[in-house]
């Protein structure tokens, strides 16, 4: 997995990769690259709770972008990502699950 540092200001709150948890992601290992498709995405909260995401791409003219997501939108996403790296107690405390 190859999470690069960044940081960006948005709604004046600092969102940064280091220090931050990685909950899960899409990123994995074909042999060669951790790279899909040219693109990535991990979802990640601060020490403050708050829930990001980070995508980073090879694609030339595409930049590494960090979307800030309510707690709705980070467990809609942690649903889609093949990569959970913690368990949905863990990323998403105080949360009820409930039988289908």
């Amino acid at each position: 997995m190859n999470l690069r540092p960044l940081e960006r200001i948005v709604g004046r709150k600092v969102y940064r990769t280091q220090g931050a948890r990685v909950l899960a992601h899409d990123a994995w290992w074909d042999g060669h690259n951790w790279e899909r498709r040219g693109r990535n995405t991990w979802l990640l909260r601060t020490p403050n709770g708050a829930y990001f995401s980070q995508t980073q791409s090879q694609w030339q003219g595409e930049q590494d972008a960090i979307h800030p997501l309510s707690q709705d939108e980070a467990i809609m996403l942690y649903e889609q990502m093949p990569e959970q790296e913690v368990a949905f107690e863990e990323a998403f405390p105080g949360v009820k699950i409930e039988e289908a």
